[in-house]
């Protein structure tokens, strides 16, 4: 293997690789809602605090990623790879998914010990509104390079209605999306 694909384009630096690291294990214990809710911060960590990547690469490697089939989390080790090659996808997917995993194995463990709590029963209730405004955050984040584009915030405003006060599909706002992307209106 080229030392390309291992190593991406050789702008990191030994300690850079255990920043790497280090940061998406921090991202990983915040991961409430999943690994995308944490996108504004991989952002901000990557493409404005360190510019490893500029706007459109990280929104080129969340596109991607979701675009795929698999699990949602696939866009971590894209970013990582764009990064820094394989090591950039070993150092941000390990980075991801070992504290979190680890943290819902145990919290699993001691949530069927103590399922009935009222207090664990409120916990997870207070959740739903701390994931809503991270994925809020996430949309915000994957929006820059169009946000002064009404179209884009009405789109995303209107799917957010939608979510909110239907029970339609979310595969409807899904398409509206693509088809205005398609029609190139956002």
């Amino acid at each position: 293997m080229t030392h390309a694909l291992l190593f991406g384009p050789g702008i990191l630096v030994a300690g850079d690789w255990l920043n790497l690291f280090l940061h998406f294990t921090a991202l990983s214990l915040l991961a409430v809602g999943g690994a995308i809710s944490t996108a504004p911060d991989m952002h901000r960590f990557v493409v404005v605090q360190q510019g490893w990547l500029s706007d459109a690469q990280f929104g080129a490697s969340v596109a991607l990623a979701q675009a795929a089939p698999g699990p949602n989390v696939l866009f971590v080790a894209v970013i990582g790879f764009n990064v820094g090659g394989l090591a950039g996808v070993a150092a941000t997917l390990t980075g991801t998914l070992l504290p979190s995993t680890t943290l819902a194995l145990l919290a699993t463990c001691w949530g069927e010990r103590h399922g009935q709590s009222r207090a664990l029963r409120a916990f997870t209730t207070g959740l739903a509104p701390l994931t809503i405004g991270l994925l809020a955050a996430t949309s915000w984040i994957l929006l820059e390079p169009t946000r002064p584009e009404w179209a884009s915030a009405a789109l995303v405003a209107l799917s957010l209605w939608v979510m909110l006060r239907t029970s339609w599909t979310p595969l409807l706002p899904l398409a509206a999306g693509a088809l205005a992307g398609a029609l190139g209106w956002v």
